[in-house]
């Protein structure tokens, strides 16, 4: 049999669950063309059914459980993979993800790339010297880094102390095809009273944890309804996600007394058909790298109200498709909401241009374009895919 032309990526990944990240690595493996690459993902602990929204036939998914094996079995279950399907690139994701690296290199891998996508909850801006002290570590097994943000960036150059010429700053993309504005396909995204006519609908998608803070989304609503009684036949708050915060968010609904004005479902599986639905996206995170959630909202049309946090800032222009608030302040989410809900003429302009500014500079063209680009730069360097390009054009045009 004739040996595969197309050079394996070996994602390494810490969950494999409903998450920004996750999700930016199944449209990176779905939307490559596959005559390009293989992949495959290796995931430090497990995976959920969200492995499902891979629709590659040919890419596997291996669990690893390191809570239950320990770092040193983890290692070495990574080394027997790397030698058993022998990728021509590994490419590991945030910090435990380096656990992957010295395996990597120890099993034969030639190349590896390293990047980082958002800041850890106890390590919000960066500051803490562990971290920085074992990225700088495994710094000499990484031949390409990519940051997903500028911010990200900078703190690999600046904190860490890797050579700028190493990181490829490479944007999240959105598939503007798929989140767009128009009609709800499902009929019934959301429930039916909150599609009533003249109904406002505030929303938000994340995992409910606590760097993502929809705590104060909730007490900014309160407040919202609250100071203004009347909002509350018309103004509803929308929460979708899940996490280990669920619960308690519910109860914090009822404590403020918000709870019929609010839907907090858990997961769910149609997010564009939901943001169809809404009328102002907020995301509160109290740090965030590239929100793909921000696209998603901004490709929907959405008005985009964000903490001024990390690559937020990046994403959403202050008073052309959103605003921006510091983390944590509620008070200034109510007043920025309570200028949308005053206000439909600014949604629709702010709305319009965050799906221009989407379409425009974050197309999911761009970032997989951008990704194979540094692929294929690395594995034309190896000496197993030195000439994988004829080989790829040829295995193309004999099929």
């Amino acid at each position: 049999m004739t040996a595969d032309p197309r050079p394996l990526i070996l994602h390494v990944i810490h969950h494999l669950v409903v998450g920004g990240m996750e999700n930016g690595l199944v449209n990176l493996i779905n939307h490559m063309p596959q005559e390009r690459v293989r992949h495959a993902v290796a995931c430090i602990e497990d995976y959920s059914e969200f492995r499902q929204r891979i629709t590659r036939a040919d890419t596997e998914v291996f669990a690893l459980h390191r809570s239950r094996l320990g770092v040193w079995r983890l290692r070495r279950e990574l080394f027997q993979l790397c030698r058993r399907l022998q990728p021509q690139l590994v490419h590991s994701r945030n910090l435990s993800g380096l656990d992957a690296l010295a395996p990597a290199k120890l099993a034969g891998v030639s190349r590896c790339v390293h990047s980082e996508h958002g800041w850890d909850v106890g390590d919000l801006d960066g500051r803490r010297w562990r971290p920085a002290i074992l990225r700088r570590l495994h710094s000499p097994l990484v031949d390409r880094y990519i940051a997903v943000s500028k911010d990200l960036k900078c703190y690999l150059v600046g904190r860490v102390g890797i050579a700028p010429a190493r990181v490829n700053q490479i944007y999240n993309g959105v598939d503007t095809d798929l989140f767009a504005p128009g009609p709800d396909k499902l009929g019934e995204a959301i429930p039916p009273e909150f599609s009533q006519q003249n109904i406002v609908v505030i929303g938000t998608v994340g995992r409910i944890q606590p760097v993502k803070d929809q705590v104060t989304l909730l007490h900014a609503f309160a407040e919202l309804v609250r100071s203004q009684t009347n909002l509350r036949a018309c103004l509803r708050l929308a929460v979708i996600g899940d996490g280990p915060l669920l619960h308690d968010l519910r109860l914090l609904a009822e404590t403020l007394g918000i709870a019929p004005l609010a839907w907090l479902p858990g997961a769910i599986d149609y997010i564009p058909e939901v943001l169809r639905r809404f009328d102002v996206f907020v995301l509160p995170s109290l740090s965030e790298g590239i929100s793909n959630t921000v696209l998603e909202a901004m490709a929907s049309g959405l008005p985009v109200v964000a903490t001024a946090a990390g690559g937020n800032l990046e994403l959403v222009e202050d008073g052309y498709c959103g605003r921006l608030f510091p983390a944590g302040d509620f008070s200034t989410l109510a007043r920025l909401l309570a200028g949308y809900i005053a206000n439909p003429t600014l949604r629709r302009a702010h709305g319009a241009s965050a799906r221009r500014r989407a379409v425009e500079h974050f197309s999911l063209h761009t970032m997989i374009s951008n990704y194979e680009r540094v692929y294929l730069d690395l594995c034309g360097q190896s000496g197993e895919a030195r000439s994988f390009r004829g080989r790829a054009r040829r295995l193309a045009g004999s099929g």
